[in-house]
């Protein structure tokens, strides 16, 4: 079946369905952490979200110091920056995905997460 422009345009049905579902169930997640997601896009540009739902997910602390207030864009980047690394160093793949396209909003991002951590999965975010 042919893709058409219908399917690939930002306000396309599967694509809200797909943004829905990956919100709830991050933050199914982040309540035990008393955190909630409401726009994939704005709530994680900072990193704080995406760092507690890493530690949540994964059981274990950053490896390194993050900004617990990031007052500037540069604070910001480098929260998403120690996720990434963090995600780096527990061998989970990461594509097409670097710490402007998380910080800027997550513009058409895919990441795949191997069994050791959830199961193995395909995310287009957007």
């Amino acid at each position: 079946m042919p893709v058409t422009e219908k399917d690939l345009a930002e306000d396309a049905p599967w694509k809200k369905i797909q943004q829905n579902t990956f919100t709830r169930w991050s933050n199914e997640h982040l309540k035990c952490v008393n955190k909630r997601i409401g726009n994939l896009q704005t709530d994680l540009s900072d990193g704080l979200r995406l760092i507690a739902l890493l530690e949540v997910l994964s059981q274990k602390r950053m490896y390194r110091k993050y900004h617990q207030r990031p007052t500037f864009r540069q604070m910001q980047l480098e929260n998403v920056s120690v996720a990434l690394e963090f995600l780096e160093r527990e061998n989970i793949k990461l594509v097409s995905i670097g710490e402007s396209p998380v910080g800027g909003g997550l513009q058409g991002v895919r990441i795949k997460m191997p069994t050791s951590h959830v199961r193995e999965c395909r995310y287009d975010l957007f």
